[in-house]
Parts: C-alpha cells; sequence; structure tokens
C-alpha cells in the first residue's frame, strides 16, 4: 500500500480535528478525499506529509512510517499544498532549479517536469506573471521534480476557470495512471471527473469510502422504510444482500443493500412475516451529491 493510515487522530487544544480514522490507498490510484470545509482534510495532508504529528495512531508512506522516518517520507511524497507558496520574482526555470538543489536531482528533469506539466509555452516568464492555472502547473511540476510514488494534493484546482480546471483535471489523471494522488477537494464535481475512489471525511470523522464506479454503476442500494415498531438492527441484517443498517430517527431505518436490484419487495414481506405496519417505503438516491450531503448535513 502507498498510504496506510490506522487510528489517527489529533487535536487542536480541545478541538478534535482528526478522531480515530483509518484507510489505505493502493498504487496506482487517484482518491478523491471529500468534505466540508474544517472536516480535518488539510491536517490529514500534513500528517503524511511530516508536516504534522498525529496525537495517536500510525500513518505510513511507502512503508515509511511518518513519525520515526521523517526524510525517507519527504523523499516518497511531492506535495501540493493548497496556497501553494512560490517565490513570484523567480522565473519559471529558476525556481525549479532551485528546488531541483533541494531534492539533490539532475536538471534534466526540470525539462521533462516543464513538458509532462504543460509549463513549456510559459517557461521564460517569471512566476509572477502567469495565470493560476499555470501557477498550479509549476506547483505540479515542484511537486513531481524528485519522480515521488505518492502525490498529496491540497485543493489544486480552487480558484481556475473553466478551462484551467480542465486542463489541470487532466494532467492529474494522466499522472494517476502510474502513481498514487491523494487529492483533498470540497468540490464534488472534481472527484467524480478525476478519482477512482472517494473517501469522505465529517468533523474529523471518515463517513464513506466508495468506488466510484460502483457508485455510478448502481451496485449499492438504500431502502428508507419506517415501521410502526421498533426493530432491532440484528433481525434487518438477516435480511438478503444487506451491507448496513442504520437506525436515523424514530421507526425509521436506512437499508444498504450491495445489488441494484430492487429490495423493497424483500422489506414489505419482512414487515408483513413480522407483522409490522408499513408506514413508508422509498429507494433513496445513492449518486455522490446525495450522498456527500447526507452524510456530511447530520
Amino acid at each position: 500500500m502507498s498510504i496506510e493510515v490506522e487510528g489517527v487522530s489529533k487535536l487542536y487544544g480541545s478541538q478534535k480535528a482528526l478522531n480515530n480514522i483509518s484507510f489505505k490507498v493502493k498504487n496506482p490510484e487517484i482518491v478523491g478525499f471529500l468534505g466540508p470545509n474544517g472536516a480535518g482534510k488539510s491536517t490529514m495532508m500534513k500528517i503524511l506529509t511530516t508536516y504534522l504529528q498525529s496525537d495517536a495512531g500510525i500513518a505510513k508512506v511507502n512503508g515509511f512510517d511518518v513519525a520515526s522516518s521523517v526524510q525517507s517520507v519527504q523523499k516518497s511524497v511531492g506535495y501540493l499544498p493548497e496556497n501553494n507558496p512560490l517565490y513570484l520574482d523567480l522565473y519559471v526555470k529558476e525556481y525549479l532549479a532551485f528546488n531541483a538543489n533541494v531534492y539533490n536531482v539532475s536538471k534534466n528533469r526540470i525539462e521533462e517536469v516543464i513538458e509532462q506539466t504543460g509549463l513549456t509555452p510559459e517557461a521564460h516568464k517569471k512566476i509572477g506573471q502567469l495565470s493560476k492555472g499555470y501557477r498550479q502547473r509549476v506547483g505540479l511540476a515542484n511537486a513531481l521534480l524528485h519522480d515521488p510514488d505518492v502525490l498529496i494534493l491540497d485543493e489544486p484546482t480552487t480558484g481556475l476557470d473553466p478551462n484551467q480546471l480542465v486542463d489541470i483535471r487532466n494532467l492529474i489523471k494522466t499522472i494517476g495512471k502510474h502513481k498514487t494522488v491523494f487529492l483533498s477537494t470540497h468540490i464534488m464535481q472534481e472527484v467524480e471527473a478525476m478519482c477512482d475512489r472517494v473517501i469522505i471525511i465529517n468533523k474529523g470523522t471518515i463517513v464513506a469510502d466508495k468506488i466510484l464506479k460502483d457508485l455510478h454503476a448502481g451496485k449499492e442500494q438504500v431502502v428508507i422504510v419506517e415501521f410502526d415498531y421498533r426493530v432491532e438492527d440484528a433481525f434487518l441484517l438477516k435480511l438478503p444482500k444487506v451491507k448496513s443498517v442504520i437506525n436515523t430517527h424514530d421507526f425509521v431505518y436506512e437499508i444498504t443493500f450491495s445489488t441494484s436490484e430492487d429490495m423493497r419487495s424483500s422489506v414489505f414481506d419482512f414487515a408483513h412475516d413480522n407483522k409490522l405496519k408499513i408506514l413508508q417505503l422509498n429507494q433513496k438516491n445513492t449518486n455522490l451529491e446525495s450522498l456527500f450531503r447526507d452524510l456530511t448535513s447530520k
């Protein structure tokens, strides 16, 4: 696994920014780390890049522990922070040459990453003269200089116009064919356009981890049912193809099935066999937008 996170927590004073979160990311894979503002996305990324230390749990990048093997992790990671700090008075090649010295990599890499990120038409300019889209390309080129196995990108498309968005999306998708890309965003369309998988975080806790093609293919189905009496989750979990059961409130349950088949008839039969009355029985839309809204508004 390229990234392994197990039981990681982080406190800022009394506020718990991350609450015992765990996930894994393989190589190659593009994973969107999705959540509302303040959910803990940037904190997790700063831990993975050794900028912050967690208060509990273990995090590894390319098998290296972020707490005890800092230099090895830093050599394995290319990082584009949200604010993309750049020296605006330096020329593009000058800036990349400076960082090539820091990374102790061949100057040949400068031309390679300039071409890879589509910077060639602007490479003769000062960074301060570039548009936001091209500045993002400079940040990506810098992150790629030492040819890391893992790219960690914090809000890489924020503030870009529609044309710039398409260019950066395509660039990230191309990079993700050969590397692990872990990117944070609060924009669902970006995840759907670029990612293989989405991890949703809310208030420091992971609330979903989904393969996008499965979500789009409707391989999961959520049925909302309201009975006239409380039912133990254990009984509902005995229904065929049930993946999970949540008692949302009162006698209302959200039952997730691992199938695209309409399972409302099975729920109806369950109610009939157990002498329960059904007060409502509906299928729930499980696209990414509705999933995000449901999981982050509670």
